[in-house]
């Protein structure tokens, strides 16, 4: 019988302290963003998905087709070609395939780059209904991004 009033007790004393932090919490100020209509401002340390760097320059691809960033990623979501350069040495990027569907944001691909020719970016609002929209032609994007600046 004993127990069964310290029960009711301990349990009264846990009602309380819960409420009183309901109640100090409801007067405090509200910290949530309202979404649509602001903007979060990403962290420099977010991680979203990779993107190649241009050379400031050309605007091509600082990538030399070295292949270590298709060796290190643990998903196998890079796929990567290049072609011999007209100039004699070394390859050019052709096509650099993301399937972000596989990606698990470990960053291994980023660290294994020694030509600064990767990075993470700032893009945090991927949302589709499709599948192949997340199947991202790097290069491409480079391109578009290029063209943006112009």
């Amino acid at each position: 019988m004993n127990q069964y009033w310290s029960d009711i007790i301990q349990g009264g004393k846990s009602l309380v302290t819960g409420l009183a932090i309901t109640a100090r919490e409801f007067f405090s100020r509200v910290v949530t963003e309202q979404y649509p209509y602001e903007v979060p401002t990403m962290t420099p340390r977010f991680r979203g998905h990779i993107e190649l760097i241009g050379n400031e320059e050309t605007g091509q691809p600082n990538c030399v087709v070295c292949g270590m960033c298709q060796r290190a990623c643990p998903s196998n979501c890079i796929s990567l070609d290049g072609k011999k350069a007209e100039s004699g040495k070394g390859k050019v990027l052709t096509r650099y395939i993301l399937d972000f569907t596989k990606c698990s944001l470990c960053g291994s691909c980023v660290e294994s780059c020694n030509f600064n020719a990767l990075r993470f970016s700032k893009e945090y609002n991927l949302v589709s209904f499709d599948k192949n929209d997340f199947i991202m032609d790097l290069m491409q994007r480079l391109e578009d991004q290029n063209r943006c600046k112009k």
